[in-house]
């Protein structure tokens, strides 16, 4: 009987290891799926005289091929892949918006200002009018375009966002279900491998999306946390998460991620407390890469269209009327706020704005706990600008902007408001003047040296600035106070003389204001009379200059007329001169150093320099993912050979325990037959 029972046991023994040597292979390609392995264990021998009897094998337990350590690196590293390798993805779409060559942004721009050319070669030809306006509206066009192409990528992300939601809210609420099933078969001793092979792949597909910690509970289910600390799943139950525009900010387009338990407020979670998973990618580039994106653009579209409707308004049309703004532009930003205070950016304000200042970047107003002091916080590179009260945060100027309160809605304690001066810059951008007769190419003031100069006083430039001297400072106000016209019933004289000395120095006559000396920073006076005069430098008087080149000699003279009087006749419909101004703002260092021609080359190379470190970092990721992956799966991977190898090794001792229970079977007949003669 001893015999038959080792050769049952036997048999028994390797049908187990067979059927799980079948179940490796059946798995071979099931997604989380842990090899097992059959341990088997000698069955306690049976004492005799002549010492212990072996009894047999019996099977120990299915051993589930696992090692906690390498599961839990591979899915943390999965999910800083997954939040890498989107954000790369996704700041490709970005550089892609702006491209280069003949359909992109920055020859639109060239195209503009070169048009300028042809009306400064024929001031009056009111085809070369056409082209340029055209050239303008084209500009105004790919501006528009492109923040299109803009909001497109953020409704895209925003719905990637509600998708992925979804999911993690079902794959949590799997993760609890499988846990209650675990917990219920803990009690009988063994490991349900195949419910913890599930819940192991459930918590690795969870982390692609957002990163996730897990805590093992004494039952045998684990608890799932987010954000660093937020119970997703705890034992059999589940929360829930969401996406929605950032509650600290409400109208500022920001999103953000919010922990939903039920019977409790929701907690909001930043992309800085996710660590990585799909969504920490989309809400960085949301926040971040797109908003840079948008403010790059903004920043170009303000300060393209604000430099370009000042010294328009600075010129006369073909009509002799003062020039009205070419572009239509956002006239002010609202800071977005959860407080009672209502902020501001006038932007319509050239008097304000320098945009030559301008950073591509959101600001941050703090209150501190004694409002209404604080500081602007430039969120682009966290740089603070401190304040004690709204009129001395009104009278600082940030980067070209002056943020500004309403004194009737004071801030309160530690309030917090987001400005967005650039967002809808470029969306809003649009031309206001067709009628080629509009284009206010003429200076409002004419430049004729006196017949009698004896020196080589030569005419260099001439222009409407706008800069006036408003007591304590200079002001970009776009006024322009035109030389006197002369006196009725005369029709000659009036105007602005600079008459020069022997020294070479100038007076004027005819001025309402003292010159200004532009090389000082900040602007000042110049002193005199008599004042200096530089060859080559402009001289700034009432809101227009006047640069010359060559030696005066005493008593030489420069008069400066009003381009409207009639004793000029129609002179100025042959005056380009504010057509050149305008072409001028293609030198004007506006962005970063960069010149107003090659604004959207830097533009292309800060978005470019985004996206290459977000694919190298997606490449980094990718290995070290892909490293524990691998380290993982040889511990846990089916191999075909070796389970091939161990079917052959089962099925041969399936038959040998068979052949024995046969042996077994033949001596128990004789002996029977023996003992029944």
């Amino acid at each position: 009987m001893s015999l038959l029972n080792v050769g049952a046991r036997a048999l028994l023994a390797n049908q187990v290891a067979l059927q799980t040597t079948g179940h490796n292979i059946a798995n071979v390609a099931t997604a989380g799926y842990s090899r097992q392995s059959v341990v088997m264990q000698t069955v306690p021998g049976q004492f005799t005289g002549a010492g212990y009897i072996g009894k047999g094998v019996q099977v120990a337990t299915i051993l589930r091929n696992h090692n906690e350590l390498l599961t839990r690196q591979a899915a943390a590293a999965q999910a800083v892949q997954s939040a890498d390798v989107t954000r790369a993805e996704r700041t490709a779409q970005l550089q892609d918006v702006f491209k280069g060559g003949t359909e992109g942004l920055g020859a639109a721009i060239t195209d503009m200002l070169n048009s300028l050319g042809d009306v400064i070669a024929a001031p009056t030809d009111l085809t070369a009018r056409t082209v340029t306006l055209t050239r303008m509206d084209e500009m105004a066009a790919r501006m528009r375009s492109s923040a299109e192409q803009l909001q497109q990528i953020e409704y895209s992300v925003a719905e990637q966002l509600k998708t992925d939601v979804v999911r993690v809210n079902q794959l949590a609420q799997g993760i609890a279900e499988v846990n209650e099933q675990i917990a219920r078969v803990k009690g009988n001793g063994q490991t349900p491998n195949d419910l913890l092979d599930r819940r192991d792949q459930l918590i690795r597909e969870l982390n692609q999306h957002i990163q996730t910690t897990q805590i093992a509970a004494d039952d045998g289910s684990v608890g799932v946390f987010v954000g660093g600390s937020q119970a997703l799943v705890l034992g059999a139950s589940a929360a829930q998460l969401s996406v929605d525009e950032s509650q600290l900010f409400p109208g500022s387009r920001q999103q953000g991620l919010y922990f939903v338990r039920p019977g409790a407020a929701p907690v909001e979670l930043n992309e800085g407390m996710l660590g990585g998973g799909r969504m920490a990618g989309l809400l960085r580039f949301a926040n971040q890469d797109l908003a840079e994106g948008r403010n790059l653009l903004g920043r170009m579209a303000l300060a393209i269209g604000t430099t370009m409707n000042y010294q328009q308004k600075m010129g006369l049309t073909l009509d002799g009327a003062p020039g009205e703004a070419l572009f239509a532009l956002p006239a002010q930003a609202t800071g977005a706020t959860r407080g009672s205070s209502q902020g501001r950016i006038d932007l319509a304000s050239t008097a304000t704005l320098s945009p030559t200042q301008f950073a591509a970047s959101d600001y941050e107003v703090r209150f501190s706990n004694v409002p209404p002091a604080g500081q602007v916080v430039r969120l682009s590179d966290g740089k603070s600008f401190g304040f004690t009260d709204l009129n001395d945060l009104r009278s600082q100027q940030i980067d070209g902007l002056v943020f500004d309160f309403d004194a009737a809605h004071p801030p309160t304690a530690n309030e917090r408001v987001l400005f967005q001066p650039f967002a809808g810059a470029a969306a809003n951008m649009q031309m206001l003047v067709y009628s080629p007769r509009d284009l206010a190419a003429a200076n409002p003031i004419n430049a004729a040296m006196g017949t009698a100069n004896g020196g080589t006083l030569q005419l260099a430039g001439l222009k409407s600035t706008g800069l006036q001297w408003n007591g304590t400072s200079v002001d970009a106000t776009g006024a322009v106070t035109p030389p006197p016209s002369p006196t009725p019933p005369a029709i000659t004289g009036g105007g602005v003389t600079l008459t020069f000395d022997a020294n070479g120095q100038f007076t004027l006559g005819g001025a309402t204001s003292t010159p200004l000396d532009m090389n000082n920073q900040p602007p000042t006076l110049l002193p005199g009379p008599p004042y200096a005069y530089v060859p080559g430098q402009a001289i700034h008087i009432d809101g227009w200059s006047i640069t010359l080149q060559g030696a005066p000699k005493a008593g030489d003279t420069v008069t400066i007329g009003n381009a409207t009087d009639p004793q000029y006749g129609d002179l100025y419909t042959r005056n380009a001169g504010n057509a050149s101004a305008l072409q001028q703002l293609r030198d004007v260092k506006m962005f970063d150093e960069a010149t107003l021609s090659d604004g959207y080359a830097s533009l292309m190379a800060q978005v470019g320099t985004r996206t290459q470190s977000a694919a190298y970092a997606a490449k980094l990721s990718d290995s070290i993912a892909s490293n524990l992956e691998a380290s993982r799966t040889a511990v846990s991977g089916v191999n075909l050979d070796e389970e091939a190898a161990k079917l052959i090794q089962y099925q041969q001792a399936y038959q040998a325990s068979a052949k024995m229970l046969q042996v077994a079977q033949t001596i128990f007949d004789n002996l029977l037959q023996t003992m029944g003669r």
